[in-house]
């Protein structure tokens, strides 16, 4: 799709007129599917990273202010190091 989006660009560069116009209404055509296309797949994308980042401080456990929910974590932590 991108070559044909170059071709027609370059074409109605050197073309005046209906033809012009045309070539110019293809190549709007073009962008736009191609952006129909892409747009789903990168906002799929962006979600499943946006949540696997939001679930991994899930994976210890949610943080707590709880002091002895801390001591335990701490302890957890050390025996890892």
């Amino acid at each position: 799709m991108e070559e044909d989006i170059e071709n027609v660009r370059q074409e109605v560069r050197d073309c005046p007129g209906k033809l012009q116009r045309r070539r110019l209404m293809h190549l709007m055509d073009t962008r736009n599917l191609q952006r129909e296309k892409t747009s789903p797949a990168g906002f799929t994308a962006g979600f499943k990273l946006a949540w696997g980042l939001s679930k991994e401080p899930e994976v210890d456990g949610l943080y707590s202010f709880d002091e002895e929910e801390t001591e335990r974590v701490c302890r957890r932590l050390e025996k890892v190091d």
